[in-house]
């Protein structure tokens, strides 16, 4: 098994992109969703209720990101932490209390204006502190703003799999930004990613943190904002959770053991 793919989605919902290799920090994934849009009392704001999102495009270059879009111009914030910024209070599902760093004026209205409702945008500085709630997180892991967990893994053969289903479900098959993977994996079983306890890459160990329950986010397509009936219509008749019929799954949330290091496209991939 190795490496095929690594994601970088910089801020929560917005467009990501691939890159050739990443650093490992505290968090996660270096950069992965460090900034976050919220509403007037500071909750979290995705896909799920706005399309919109996905026809930001989001780049990190030289210690700033840009958020750009089609006929609507762009706007550039430092990625640094800023210790003078105002402090804001976020709250992430059942992270709540969060400290998170204003980006300004600038940026709170060009995505208002975009987005076509009022937010701000915030970024993960020197007082964010938010440790990981799942039953797999142990003292010491932290992460961003992402759902769950650090790092979400999927497989090249699992999305195979998936797509022969929507197809016998004369459905469309669909790409694998619609699941909004970090890591993406190949040559193992469809599905193997479920079971794994643990991955090792290189001097990286990523410890599992359950499967990854699917939204609405899923129907979304990345580049229109349009939405459609698959996966979930799919996904839900093969992939349903027994005891929470409501849940359907794919991919898996993982937790870095690891705190400092680098992964890169190619590298083997190994279960302990």
């Amino acid at each position: 098994m190795h490496v095929a793919a690594l994601h970088l989605y910089p801020v929560k919902s917005l467009r990501g992109f691939a890159v050739p290799a990443v650093e490992i920090d505290d968090l996660g994934f270096a950069g992965d969703r460090r900034f976050l849009v919220i509403d007037e009392t500071g909750k979290f704001q995705t896909q799920r209720q706005n399309t919109r999102m996905a026809l930001v495009d989001t780049a990190l270059a030289n210690g700033t990101l840009t958020l750009s879009a089609d006929d609507a111009g762009s706007v550039s914030v430092p990625t640094a932490s800023d210790p003078t910024a105002p402090l804001c209070t976020v709250t992430v599902w059942k992270s709540e209390g969060l400290q998170a760093e204003d980006c300004g004026p600038a940026a709170a209205a060009w995505l208002s204006d975009f987005l076509q409702f009022k937010c701000r945008l915030v970024r993960i500085g020197g007082k964010f502190r938010r440790p990981v709630l799942k039953k797999a997180g142990r003292p010491g892991d932290a992460f961003s703003f992402a759902d769950g967990a650090p790092v979400l893994v999927t497989s090249e053969s699992s999305l195979a799999d998936l797509n022969d289903h929507i197809q016998e479900n004369a459905g469309d098959p669909v790409p694998m930004d619609r699941f909004r993977p970090n890591l993406v994996i190949s040559g193992c079983a469809p599905f193997a990613e479920d079971g794994w306890p643990a991955i090792r890459i290189g001097d990286t160990v990523l410890r599992t943190a359950g499967k990854s329950d699917r939204c609405i986010v899923t129907t979304t397509d990345q580049f229109t904002g349009a939405r459609g009936k698959e996966p979930l219509r799919t996904l839900a008749i093969y992939r349903r959770d027994p005891v929470n019929p409501s849940s359907v799954y794919f991919g898996v949330n993982f937790i870095n053991e690891t705190k400092r290091g680098t992964v890169r496209v190619g590298d083997p991939v190994l279960v302990p």
